[in-house]
Parts: structure tokens; C-alpha cells; sequence
């Protein structure tokens, strides 16, 4: 039997506190009956909520009155959260190995600022990445980065590469999956210099273990044209916050449109098994949490206005990748395209 997966909580991240964050544990227990809970926060206002919750009472709490604020700057929070803060103690718990994974919907900045602090980055990454499993008309893709970092050179992009493969490998079963780089078009001439020379690095290195396609352009997003989809995050974290707001938009027309009439609302009668799917599928929480990846360890983002739902997502992505042993999947991926070089003379002759 495997053993059990260790979550550690930032439970005071987020808009919402601990009123979704314990509340969100609770639902991906039902769903994940195998973790263990480590909760990290302001004992009095936990207490209350995790009062209400049956499934969590074995859930270890660890007290501290310190919380990164939403707008606090990264320099700021690790100024005044290193080594105190919830945020701090749920990375650092992964860090000492009494977790297998962190999750916060606290501030992103922070977030970042202090897992790349406490954990480091792998051997041969330069700066981490946000990826997302994003729904697709294909299934599911993964979009990396989707807010770690304004601007890439063309190693980034192709680090990015080469983790989002890895990912995929992992967590959607597939031996060679498909990348593609985000462009303004699919010929080769278009796009930043920083893009095309990335494209031309992939091309030429044509690395085990990732099909290399290209540029594909936005709707390739959510076409799921390839597996992995790769940009730098400004463009990505656009990207996603533009398909959750055209996902709300498009249920808020359906619900106005069904409400509007009689027939409409007959009609809404004998079609709302399927508009029960369709709803199901456009769930911007289906989709909550970004994976950081090119860390030593696991810390997943959720956003910071969720609900419970979405907090349970984001809980259970990082749930699966610890299952599926991520970490060394990257380390693997990026091991087998680092370039060959031979050991300094005086080195082998030692």
C-alpha cells in the first residue's frame, strides 16, 4: 500500500482565510481519503472552522499570528514572514521533509519569493515557472508560465520546455508528449527574437522524451493542440485570467438566456443534463492551482478569491504530482538534454 500523501496549508492565504482553506481540505479529503494535513496559521481562527469538519481531525495544527498580506511586496514578506509566517512555515515544512507538498492561495509574489529562498532552484534552471493543467477540447493541457516571471530569454523558454514535458510525462501518462511555443503566428520569421531562437534550440536539439511542434498561436490554447503549451509569464498569466473571465462571461449569458422566456426555461428543463456538463467543464475551480516547477520541492498556487471547491483542486493537483514523484521526473528530463561536457583534464587525472 503507498504511503500517505503530507499536505502542508498556508491556511491564512487567500482572501477567505481559513474559512476556505480548511473547508477546502475537507472536500479534497473526501476525495483523497490517503492525506495527512499539516495546518499552519492563527490557532483561534482555525479552530472554530476546522471544529465543523469531519474528516479532518486528525489534521495537525502548528500556530503562528503572522500572515503575508495580498499586497505586500515579495521583498517585504520575506523581510518580515522568513521563518515565521504560514506561508513560510508550509514551504519549510517541505523543505525538512515533514511534507510532501505546500499549497497557498496567499500572495503570489511571496509565494514565489520565499519558495525559491527556502527550496532553491534545480541544477541547471534559471528561474522557476507557474504551470497550469488547462482544460482543453482535446482534455486537458499544460500552460507554462502562467506568472512567475515577466519576460524569458530563450534558455528559460526552453527550460520551460523541458519541465512542462516532464510534467506531462508524468501526470498525463504519455511517453513523447507534443510542445509547442506561444506566438503571434506559426511561421517561423513571426514573433520576439527571444521566441524564435527558442524555437530554433528545440528544433535542432530534438530532445528524448518531448515532440517539439512549433509555434502555435492562442486559440491553440484551448483547441489542446499540443500538451504542452510554453510562453513567459506575462503572456501566460494573461492568458489564463482572460479564459477564467470568458468562462464566467459565457455562463452568465446561458443563465440570463435560460431565465428569459417560458420556452426558454422549458427548454432549459429537458437540456439541463447537459448544461450540467457544460457548467462542469467550463469550472474556472476544475482548473485552480499552479504548479511551480524548477524547485527543490512542491509548492502548488491556488488563486486567492477561490472557494472551497477550488481550493480542493488546487490541493489535489499537488496531491497527483506527488503521487506520479514530479520532482525527479524534472530532474530526470532536464539531465538528458543538459549539453555533454568533458570533466576538466586535471579532474581526471585525479
Amino acid at each position: 500500500m503507498s504511503r500517505t500523501v503530507r499536505i502542508a496549508i498556508d491556511v491564512m492565504g487567500g482572501d477567505h482565510g481559513p474559512a476556505v482553506t480548511v473547508a477546502g481540505a475537507e472536500v479534497a479529503a473526501l476525495r483523497r481519503p490517503d492525506t495527512e494535513y499539516l495546518l499552519f496559521g492563527d490557532e483561534k481562527q482555525i479552530a472554530p472552522v476546522l471544529a465543523k469538519q469531519n474528516r479532518l481531525k486528525n489534521a495537525k495544527v502548528f500556530h503562528t499570528d503572522v500572515a503575508v498580506r495580498m499586497d505586500d511586496k515579495p521583498s517585504q514578506a520575506l523581510r518580515k514572514g522568513r521563518k515565521v509566517s504560514s506561508m513560510w512555515l508550509a514551504i519549510e515544512a517541505v523543505k525538512k521533509g515533514e511534507a510532501d507538498v505546500a499549497i497557498s492561495a496567499g500572495n503570489t509574489g511571496a509565494l514565489m519569493a520565499m519558495s525559491l529562498f527556502c527550496l532553491k532552484p534545480l541544477a541547471g534552471v534559471d528561474r522557476p515557472a507557474i504551470a497550469a493543467i488547462w482544460p482543453s477540447i482535446r482534455g486537458e493541457s499544460i500552460v507554462l508560465d502562467v506568472g512567475a516571471s515577466i519576460g524569458s530569454d530563450a534558455k528559460q523558454l526552453v527550460d520551460n520546455a523541458v519541465m512542462g514535458a516532464a510534467m506531462a510525462r508524468v501526470v498525463f501518462d504519455l511517453e513523447r508528449p507534443t510542445v509547442g511555443l506561444l506566438n503571434v503566428g506559426v511561421e517561423e520569421m513571426k514573433g520576439v527574437e527571444e521566441v524564435r531562437e527558442a524555437g530554433q534550440i528545440l528544433r535542432e536539439m530534438n530532445a528524448p522524451g518531448m515532440d517539439y511542434r512549433g509555434f502555435v498561436e492562442g486559440d491553440d490554447i484551448s483547441k489542446g493542440s499540443v500538451d504542452v503549451i510554453v510562453t513567459e509569464g506575462f503572456t501566460g498569466n494573461i492568458a489564463l485570467k482572460t479564459a477564467e473571465g470568458t468562462a464566467r462571461q459565457i455562463g452568465e449569458y446561458l443563465r440570463s438566456a435560460m431565465s428569459r422566456t417560458l420556452s426558454a426555461k422549458i427548454g432549459y428543463l429537458f437540456a439541463r443534463g447537459a448544461f450540467r456538463v457544460l457548467r462542469e467543464k467550463m469550472d474556472p475551480r476544475r482548473a485552480n492551482g499552479g504548479l511551480f516547477l524548477g524547485l527543490n520541492g512542491l509548492v502548488v498556487k491556488s488563486h486567492g478569491g477561490t472557494d472551497a471547491e477550488g481550493f480542493a483542486s488546487a490541493i489535489e493537483i499537488g496531491y497527483d504530482v506527488v503521487r506520479h514523484d514530479l520532482i525527479q521526473g524534472i530532474a530526470d528530463g532536464l539531465r538528458r538534454v543538459a549539453p555533454q561536457t568533458p570533466e576538466p583534464a586535471e579532474e581526471m587525472q585525479q
